[in-house]
């Protein structure tokens, strides 16, 4: 016979049939023969055995059991149980009812027994045998249901019936009382039901008792346990309205308990039943088929298919579109869609002419920012479901920019959650449209609609607003938009960025409107780049790079070329590299080469010049990003457009003439090249000033810059360099393709938020993940803690602050830069210039960690805080150059992982090589503030991870110490520079309370600040340079009330406890004053003449305790020393 087929062998010794059908497969499948795993074999017997011969059992028992299961069963229970005397079985064969109508007797033992049956095979079978014998075949399926039954009652005749495949022994397992006992109730009703034909069948509490079963097992079950042996049952029940409601919502709590609780539904075949499900209109029913499907979609994507198919994608816009369901249930909804449309084009196209985008619109619409309603997560699928929906399809992104899609979707890049900010910024990038590989060998696209051109303008416009966001998952996102629309707008991107690598003077890059501070009066700029407007630049590689010390001049991907980068006009005319003393610019030049050049050469409709050169900005940005993501991210979009990054070798260029007093020693490290690069016009000692006030610098001789260059070209640069001769332009390298591998598609980025917002929903979502006991038990214990200490500290009479407790050789090269003690145990953190910070265990003198803040260290350690010191805090380093990173698991070797990491300074002052960055943390308000020499002090939301306010600075001075209240949120102190001490209030409109100028002997900056310990608002102590330190009230500005000349004209550092009457200052000639809120002198820790006394350098840093009196010191000679009062020793 031909395969499939099923064997019914109802004889004595059946068992032999099977064993020689085996012998026979075995040989044919060596030849090609049917397949064994196409053929059923069932036998009534094993070989041994005859086949009963008793009057109770008809003479085919076995067909009798596979062909009419429920008459046999029923027979076989009546003879066993105690109703087999009065009962009449004739009664049997005249069940009423039919077998497909669960009202009725007949059907309600029908499926029972399916459900007893399919609860029994799940139970013992394996999964994989499960599904192919009682899931993919209605026909096997009821076959193998009846052949469990017919070994139940040919065991009780001593015949074990045998099968292939072989099945375990089912005969004994408990489920079968269970059907016993439905078997019995049901019976009990048939002599009043066969009498009386409008008497009426009372349902059998079976599916009830189960679905109780199940709700204990819930409570209960766990992975670690056995799985709920209900399950098919819960399956069954599902076909009922009347126990439906109640089945799902179990289900639902079911499949919330993990991934492996979706498989294990699965595995029992749930998918056929919530598809059909989806048909109905209860509205009941709804809010929990979306969770079920949530769940479902979010451990097998691959339902999607079956989901467009059946149309079920329509039973999910019309909840997204309800009004009445919550919106966490509608975000569920939109998840659900995402998931039908991600990389699906049959989903994309079906949910497209349901109308999806216009129903998403909507309710981005109707919730505006201001509405405190709006679901955040709701917001963020709405988001990620458009941004699937268009994705890499060009009709879909034409219908939702002829909706003006980005104008709706723009406003949530100021949400405060990142997650929403970075959903948008999806939903923006996919906007862009790639294009395909076929236009962008330059054919088709002519008919480029200028609608299209002007609306990616304005997406790339929105998203270089969030370029600088304080959220790396945003970041991230706006570097994968920005790839693709590098991707898009390949050929007139690398013309720009090729300019830029050019020494001339950049007119491109002087149209910059966008960028402009409004109403600030110093021409200075504003975040995402570094330049006057209306003057100049200095360089057109100096905004782009933060300079290191020792850099050597790097350029990416050799856009350099022996073929005389002179020819290019803007050298011929004042650029500073040439010798040519005219200072003007010819301010066409640049970009006629560029016009003539590039733009002509690829058929892609380009923007202006000015959005390009921004982008371009805003792609270096990404590339030096404090986060290590969003940093490889940036170079991917760099090398999309033609930069390559590479890696400074250690060389020292011929001919180029280094700024007298740098160390001309080359990079000796081979760091990467994009973080140390400098510019060519650093090297030769400009760029502090914009050049229309500047002589012009005196240059190396031709010549030898030339050989500089091809010097750095040859040592660092891959050979593929190509050149393309109908690029119509001077220099041929600047047309290059760049790397092969661009013109593919796959060499794009791939976005991370859309996966990393599925995790979501594989979490738990219906038990809420509180704070366990033992962490709120920690939190209140060391609240009490730090209360008990504060009254302590408040209440000591302090007399002298010379005990010392510990000592640590830090062993850092270039001394302690910073250092802070923990709140809660006996632990010190320290930092040095090079990044480097360690953690040290005082009362056991152990080092507990030691770890590189990054991979670039030249900035210096500005700032050391705790985040949340009641919590497991988390480490704030604040870096010289204003980048912020927040380690957690910092006190544990190696095991420290970074969690944020953002710029909390953009925008430096024309000219000024480091920001000197100085940074507060404020746990009350959860703001974090920072300054340096820029312009103004921004404010950083560390909660949202978002810049919350931007303070301009009244004058042109720039700040040199910053410190928060630790009372009084949204309070905070800064020294200027020029003397100046100023007080502001994030909470006032005009930010700055009061200032006043205490240090007025010599015009002396403000070396340390801050707030005198109590409750007064106001009480400020101010130490300058020059040595003296000023305690201020700001309230009555006009006077200082209290001076102290602590130290002449060397003071490096103060501190002031947070809660005890006393303050601290170092000063370079090796000394550290103490003194009380009085001013009076508490000591004065020096070298000792002593042969055991442990001798401090110049002090770098002072740090209290913040509750108990202790004093950490750190000295330019790496050893960090412990202080504590003699009258209280250290706990």
């Amino acid at each position: 016979m031909k395969t499939p087929s099923i064997y019914v062998f109802d004889c004595s010794a059946a068992g032999l049939i099977i064993s020689a059908f085996v012998e026979l497969l075995d040989q044919s499948t060596s030849t090609s023969g049917p397949s064994a795993k196409d053929c059923i074999l069932l036998a009534a017997c094993e070989a041994h055995e005859t086949l009963p011969q008793s009057a109770e059992f008809p003479a085919d028992v076995f067909t009798s059991c596979l062909t009419t299961p429920i008459k046999m069963a029923l027979r076989w229970f009546c003879t066993r149980s105690l109703l087999h005397e009065s009962f009449d079985y004739s009664m049997i064969d005249r069940i009423p009812g039919r077998q497909t109508d669960r009202k009725t007797l007949l059907g309600e033992l029908n499926w029972i027994f399916t459900a007893v049956t399919d609860t029994i095979a799940w139970n013992v079978l394996p999964h994989d045998l499960f599904r192919r014998l009682f899931r993919q075949d209605l026909l096997v399926a009821s076959l193998f249901r009846n052949f469990l039954l017919a070994e139940r009652i040919m065991r009780s005749a001593n015949c074990s019936p045998m099968s292939y495949p072989v099945l375990p022994p089912t005969h004994q397992h408990h489920m079968w009382d269970a059907w016993d006992m439905a078997a019995e109730i049901c019976i009990s009703q048939l002599p009043t039901l066969v009498d009386d034909p409008n008497a009426e069948f009372q349902p059998s509490p079976f599916f009830t008792e189960q679905l109780t079963a199940f709700e204990v097992w819930l409570d209960h079950g766990s992975e670690r346990k056995k799985p709920p042996e209900q399950l098919p049952i819960v399956l069954q029940v599902l076909l009922s309205q009347l126990h439906r409601f109640r089945a799902l919502v179990l289900l639902g709590r079911f499949l919330d308990m993990g991934p492996w609780a979706v498989d294990l539904a699965l595995s029992v075949g749930i998918f056929p039943y919530v598809l059909k499900l989806l048909q109905t209109t209860t509205p009941e029913l709804q809010q929990i088929l979306v969770f079920i499907w949530t769940k479902i979609l979010a451990l097998d994507k691959s339902c999607q298919v079956d989901l467009v198919k059946d149309g079920g994608h329509t039973y999910f816009i019309r909840f997204l579109d309800s009004i009445d369901a919550y919106p966490e249930q509608r975000a569920m909804a939109a998840f659900v869609l995402a998931v039908i449309v991600d990389g699906h084009r049959r989903g994309q196209e079906t949910c497209i002419e349901a109308g999806l985008i216009h129903v998403c619109l909507k309710h981005l619409q109707c919730s505006s920012p201001n509405d405190a309603q709006t679901e955040p997560l709701f917001l963020q699928w709405i988001c990620l479901c458009l941004g699937k929906l268009w994705e890499d399809f060009s009709e879909a992104q034409l219908i939702g920019l002829q909706a003006d899609a980005p104008a709706i979707i723009s406003p949530l890049l100021l949400e405060p959650q990142p997650e929403v900010r970075a959903a948008a910024v999806f939903a923006l990038g996919t906007a862009l449209d790639v294009g395909s590989d076929t236009s962008r060998d330059g054919q088709g696209e002519e008919d480029d609609d200028d609608e299209k051109v002007k609306a990616e303008a304005g997406i790339v416009k929105n998203l270089l607003n969030v370029v600088s966001d304080g959220s790396p998952l945003v970041r991230a996102e706006v570097a994968v938009a920005l790839s693709r629309f590098a991707f898009g707008h390949n050929k007139h991107l690398k013309s720009v960025a090729a300019a830029y690598w050019k020494p001339q003077s950049s007119s491109v890059l002087t149209s910059l409107p966008s960028f402009a501070v409004k109403g600030s009066s110093s021409g200075y700029t504003t975040p995402t780049h570094y330049m006057p407007h209306g003057s100049i630049v200095p360089s057109p590689i100096a905004p782009l790079l933060r300079v290191g010390h020792d850099s050597q001049p790097v350029s990416r991907d050799g856009r350099v070329s022996s073929s005389s980068p002179l020819a290019t006009p803007g050298i011929m005319h004042g650029s500073p590299l040439s010798d040519d003393s005219s200072q003007h610019s010819d301010y066409g030049a640049l970009n006629d080469c560029v016009t003539n050049g590039v733009l002509s050469y690829s058929r892609r409709k380009p923007l202006d010049n000015a959005l390009y050169s921004q982008c371009v900005l805003a792609m270096f940005n990404l590339a030096k990003d404090p986060s290590p993501r969003v940093e490889s991210l940036g170079r991917r979009v760099l090398a999309i457009i033609g930069i390559e990054q590479v890696v400074a070798k250690s060389f020292k260029p011929a001919g180029v003439s280094i700024r007298p007093g740098e160390p001309s020693t080359s990079a000796s490290a081979s760091l990467a090249g994009l973080a140390r690069s400098s510019s060519w016009f650093e090297l030769t000692g400009g760029a502090h000033l914009p050049l229309a006030f500047r002589t012009p610098p005196v240059s190396p001789p031709r010549p030898s810059y030339m050989t500089g260059m091809r010097r750095v070209c040859s040592l660092e640069f891959r050979p593929h360099l190509m050149s393309s001769p109908d690029s119509g332009l001077a220099d041929p390298l600047l047309a290059s393709p760049g790397p092969s591998g661009v013109s593919d598609r796959s060499f794009l980025p791939q976005s991370m938020i859309y996966n990393w917002s599925c995790g979501h929903f594989s979490k738990p979502l219906l038990t809420a993940m509180d704070d366990t006991e033992d962490i709120i038990a920690r939190r209140e214990e060391r609240e009490k803690l730090a209360l008990d200490h504060i009254v302590k500290c408040q209440h000591s009479s302090l007399s002298k602050m010379q005990n010392q407790i510990a000592s640590w050789d830090t062993k850092f090269e270039t001394g302690t830069k910073t250092a802070l003690l923990q709140p809660f145990s006996p632990v010190v953190i320290a930092s040095d210039e090079n990044e480097r910070i360690r953690v040290w265990n005082y009362e056991e003198a152990t080092l507990l960690n030691s770890f590189n803040n990054h991979d670039y260290p030249d900035k210096g350690v500005s700032k050391l805080c705790l985040v949340n010191e009641f919590e497991e805090n988390l480490l704030l380093v604040a870096s010289n150059d204003g980048n912020i990173r927040i380690w957690k698991d910092y006190s544990s070797k190696g095991k420290q992982k970074l969690v944020t990491a953002f710029a909390s300074i953009q925008g430096h002052r024309p000219g000024v090589r480091s920001v000197n960055a100085v940074v507060d943390w404020q746990q009350q308000s959860g703001y974090l503030f920072s300054s340096g020499e820029i312009s103004s002090i921004m404010a950083w939301d560390l909660d949202k991870e978002q810049l919350v306010s931007t303070i301009p600075l009244a004058s042109d001075s720039s700040i040199s110490a910053l410190a928060v209240s630790q009372v009084h949120g949204g309070q905070f102190a800064a020294g200027f520079v020029d003397g100046y001490v100023r007080l502001y209030d994030i909470r006032t409109p005009e930010m700055v309370v009061s200032a006043t100028r205490p240090h007025t002997q010599r015009v002396e900056r403000v070396v340390g600040i801050g707030f005198q310990p109590g409750l007064e608002p106001a009480k400020i102590v101010s130490a300058s340079q020059a040595g003296n330190i000023q305690f201020l009230d700001m309230r009555c500005a006009k006077d200082k009330y209290l001076t102290i000349d602590a130290h002449r004209g060397s003071l490096t550092a103060l501190a002031v406890h947070r809660h005890a009457p006393i303050i601290a200052s170092g000063s370079a000639k090796q000394l550290i004053k103490v003194f009380n809120l009085e001013g009076d002198p508490l000591g004065t820790i020096r070298y000792y003449p002593t042969f055991m006394a442990q001798k401090i350098g110049s002090v770098s840093c002072l740090t209290f305790h913040p509750y108990q009196v202790l004093l950490a010191a750190g000295a330019a000679d790496a050893c960090v020393s412990i202080y504590a009062d003699e009258i209280l020793p250290p706990r």
